[in-house]
């Protein structure tokens, strides 16, 4: 008795939706990233953290979309009491309907869930927008592999790089010459093997100088604003760039050089002495950092005093340092909105490549970070 087979057919289309509806909490994570992204990333458990740490956020639940039949008869398309003109429906936020009014409602609210956000996640967000500005190639760059591109097919190389494909149409063309149309078998002299070249590209070196006020002026607040951006700086930096060095200098009445890890722990005082600071950054680029070989982006952070005799000083040596810079970028932390000496010195200043950011809040740091590492059209 012969087999019988039946053969149908399914729509494959109906097994997406478990991917559909992942696709669409993670466009929900996004926004909800995106949403809060200048509260997260000045949360303290953030910045003291390794970098492993995950954050919740709250997310709006997903609605799954159902049909529901009326046990009432209900009336059609043109029946009914209704007139022309006759509203039937208002928009706005009616009587119990959730909202922000102080009384209770009697409507139901939007469901809302918290969802684990990695830092990882929130890194792709902030940072997809980021880039250093005017980035040049400069003299004596370095070059790194980024690809590697075949050149040619030899009778000889390592068995790592044998292509299969050229080995057994050689193998047929032999086979073939002595009557055989087959792949088999193979012989030594049908291998074939790729020859490969790497592919180098010359990446542009830049450093950055993030030079920091440590002084007794500067508060809790303005040194916690003071390092979320320099953390948030150096994160993006390494994550997108492998030829960037980032030098640290903290200063009060004199500028040093600092370990990273000291940078971001610990604290100091005394008065401000901001020219220090810049003085140090000047001689690092004529020792460590020459401008024809780097890409140089000094930046500062300071509350805005300033010794009042070396306000003309600070003014003198910006102007020193721009024609050497890709950019230069002063961050001021001023919660009270005030006239501050080293601000009012630099508005003097009249050089495209001197770019300026007063934080006043935490939730700053982000379009700050936005401001001075805008992405060139």
């Amino acid at each position: 008795m012969g087999s019988f087979y039946h053969v149908s057919e399914e729509d494959w289309s109906l097994h997406r939706k478990g991917f559909d509806d992942q696709e669409r909490h993670r466009q929900k994570v996004k926004e909800a990233i995106k949403k809060n992204l200048a509260d997260m990333i000045t949360e303290e458990q953030i910045i003291m953290s390794d970098g492993n740490r995950t954050v919740k956020l709250p997310i709006r639940s997903l609605q799954e979309y159902k049909i529901k039949y009326s046990d009432e008869k209900s009336t059609h398309a043109g029946q009914g009491k209704g007139e022309v003109g006759d509203a039937i429906a208002r928009a706005g936020n009616e009587k119990g309907a959730s909202g922000q009014g102080k009384k209770a409602g009697n409507e139901k609210g939007t469901d809302y869930y918290e969802a684990e956000v990695s830092m990882a996640e929130i890194e792709e967000t902030l940072f997809s927008e980021l880039a250093l500005p005017n980035l040049a190639q400069k003299e004596k760059s370095d070059t790194i592999i980024t690809d590697w591109n075949v050149n040619d097919i030899r009778k000889t190389g390592v068995t790592a790089r044998i292509d299969k494909k050229k080995t057994l149409m050689a193998a047929f063309k032999r086979n073939s010459l002595n009557g055989a149309s087959s792949f088999f078998p193979v012989k030594p002299e049908d291998r074939r093997f790729r020859s490969i070249d790497d592919e180098k590209t010359p990446q542009s070196k830049a450093v950055i100088f993030a030079m920091m006020d440590t002084s007794g002026s500067m508060g809790p607040f303005e040194k916690y604003i003071a390092r979320s951006f320099f953390f948030w700086m150096t994160r993006f930096l390494r994550r997108k760039y492998s030829t960037v060095d980032i030098v640290f200098i903290a200063h009060h009445t004199e500028a040093v050089l600092m370990e990273e890890n000291d940078f971001f722990t610990k604290g100091e005082s005394g008065g401000t002495i901001c020219s220090s600071a810049y003085k140090l950054a000047l001689r690092l680029m004529e020792t460590d950092y020459p401008p024809d070989r780097y890409n140089i982006y000094p930046f500062h952070f300071s509350d805005g005093d300033n010794l009042a005799s070396d306000n003309l000083q600070c003014t003198a040596l910006l102007e020193k340092v721009l024609p050497h810079c890709r950019m230069f970028g002063y961050g001021e932390v001023n919660q009270y909105n005030r006239t501050t000496p080293l601000m009012s010195a630099f508005r003097k200043v009249e050089n495209p490549l001197f770019k300026s950011y007063v934080i006043r809040k935490r939730e700053d740091v982000y379009p700050a970070l936005s401001f001075f590492f805008k992405q060139e059209d």
